[in-house]
Formats: C-alpha cells, sequence, structure tokens
C-alpha cells in the first residue's frame, strides 16, 4: 500500500522526546516488536543523513495513524538522490527484516516514499517538502531522538 502526503490529517509540531510509552500498533499492519520499528525508524534516519540528506525528522504517531507508527522526513537534493536514498532505505528495510509494502514517487522524483510498514520513509526535494509540510501534519505526534551521540 503506498499513500500520498495528501492522506494525511493536519497536526501542530511538539517538542522531541525519548517516550516509547506509545500504546499499539497500527491496525491492519503486521505487528512487529514496537521497539524494533522504533530502533529501525532511527536506522533509517541515521542511513539518510550518512548519505547526505538534510533536515531529517523522525515522528512516533503510534496510535495516530491507522497505517504506520513511525514517519521519517528528510530533504534531498536532487531527483537522483532521493531515487538512490529510496532504494538504500528499502535495503535497509529488507535487511531488519521489514517488508516493504511499496514505494511510491511522482513522475518528476520530486518526493519519494518508502512503506516499510511500521515505518515510513519520506523523501523530498526542498519546495516539494514545503508544499506538503508533513511536520505540520504530523506536529502533535512526539519526534524520536536520532542522531548519534
Amino acid at each position: 500500500m503506498t499513500t500520498t502526503p495528501d492522506e494525511f490529517t493536519p497536526r501542530s509540531v511538539p517538542a522531541e522526546t525519548d517516550d516509547a510509552s506509545a500504546p499499539a500498533v497500527a491496525p491492519g499492519r503486521p505487528s512487529k516488536d514496537l521497539e524494533a520499528a522504533r530502533a529501525f525508524a532511527v536506522e533509517a534516519a541515521r542511513l539518510v543523513s550518512d548519505l547526505r540528506c538534510e533536515d531529517i525528522l523522525v515522528f512516533d504517531v503510534t496510535g495516530l495513524s491507522q497505517v504506520t507508527n513511525f514517519i521519517v522526513i528528510a530533504t534531498g537534493t536532487s531527483d537522483r538522490q532521493i531515487k538512490s536514498v529510496g532504494g538504500d532505505v528499502a535495503d535497509l528495510g529488507q535487511a531488519h527484516g521489514f517488508d516493504r509494502y511499496g514505494t511510491d514517487r511522482d513522475g518528476a522524483s520530486t518526493w519519494c516514499i518508502v512503506d516499510l510498514g511500521e515505518v515510513m520513509v519520506h523523501l523530498f526535494e526542498p519546495a516539494t517538502r514545503g508544499h506538503y509540510d508533513l511536520e505540520l501534519m504530523w506536529g502533535d505526534a512526539p519526534q524520536v531522538k536520532w542522531r548519534r551521540v
């Protein structure tokens, strides 16, 4: 199943947190360990950072979204980078046992979504990210700290 950014509900922006007390997994999806999904979302954020994406955010949308538990949002600099990073994220998911349910991108590759079930990774060029403004849409969800110490 793939989704477009327009299918999400608007929200407001909160502070970053480590709180792992969020409730259940997204209904209709296979249930993996929530901590494993959180750890994978953090690993995906670190991978896209290592691959030179910018402005990376990880939201814990457990209980807020009916399709996923974690959303990773990042900005790429070109269509080539976005395509490449999307493929690398899918490979990372496979290596960690997260099946890819789908990948969707627009024709010009100004955005790409990699749907890994409990984790969705959204990659945007800057103007497209500003247009969809997922930070505002999922803003009431806690942010997950992902940077290495």
